[in-house]
């Protein structure tokens, strides 16, 4: 189903949309805004994302069958794509404790995220009922030039300080990112050739150290890899661990170490 099918009609007459243009919008809306009440509601961060790249992707369905196919795959591939990987890297970096959401680190934050909310969505309402009043522009007079030509034009010319403040916006928060992420450096950085020199001193290891359960039956952190001639090395497990090892039986036997 192309664009010109989904907007049939609507070119002829401004400001109408055809009857599949509404139920699409109707379907596609609804889930968008569950996506986004999902975001606000969940209890941990990660479903937040999650609940966030859904509407994300709603939106960019609704953009293709707009006939914005530009905008749609952009919305995929930048928002859904990158922004939500940097979200997702953010948290999987610095980790959100459960605990540590509930407590108000900047006094005042939830008021004024009230005040924020209630602000724009007074602005959206705005928004439609001037457009609803007014009328829009039919998407014919809007891609008269192209779509991509179109965009350009209100990215880089009319609406150009709001896309470059939203993009410092971003860059703020890559680089806040960064800075929680930071830790101080305590020792020297050695250099790559004393690393190796200590590889080769006594009680070094001069190759990669094996990962549990490489070459054994099972492949838990706590069972040691096998080497070449078949006996298990204990440096494969890490210090902290209880050992186990696998005899010919099958069956996981405790050797030693700490619990």
């Amino acid at each position: 189903m192309t664009s010109a099918v989904l907007t049939a009609g609507a070119e002829d007459i401004p400001g109408l949309t055809t009857t599949t243009e509404a139920v699409l919008f109707w379907v596609f809306g609804t889930v968008a805004v569950i996506g986004a009440l999902g975001v606000i509601s969940a209890r941990k961060a990660v479903y937040s994302a999650m609940f966030l790249a859904l509407t994300m992707i709603v939106l960019a369905v609704i953009y293709i069958t707009q006939g914005a196919l530009f905008l749609g795959v952009v919305q995929v591939v930048v928002y859904t794509g990158a922004v939500m990987m940097l979200f997702l890297f953010v948290l999987m970096l610095i980790g959100v404790d459960s605990a540590e959401s509930l407590v108000e680190t900047i006094r005042g934050q939830r008021v004024a995220a009230i005040v924020a909310g209630v602000g724009l969505g007074i602005v959206l309402i705005a928004g439609i009922g001037n457009v609803s009043a007014g009328g829009f522009t039919g998407l014919a007079q809007a891609n008269a030039g192209g779509n991509v030509e179109g965009l350009a034009a209100l990215i880089f010319v009319r609406y150009l300080w709001a896309f470059e403040l939203t993009s410092a916006l971003l860059i703020t928060a890559a680089l806040g990112a960064m800075v929680l992420a930071h830790r101080e450096r305590f020792e020297r950085r050695k250099s790559q050739r004393e690393l190796a020199e200590e590889r080769f001193r006594p009680g070094g290891y001069p190759t990669t150290l094996p990962n549990p359960g490489v070459f054994a039956r099972n492949n838990a952190v706590d069972i040691a890899a096998r080497l070449p001639d078949g006996s298990p090395s204990p440096l494969s497990v890490s210090p902290t661990l209880r050992q186990r090892t696998v005899p010919d039986d099958g069956f996981a036997k405790y050797t030693g170490g700490d619990a």
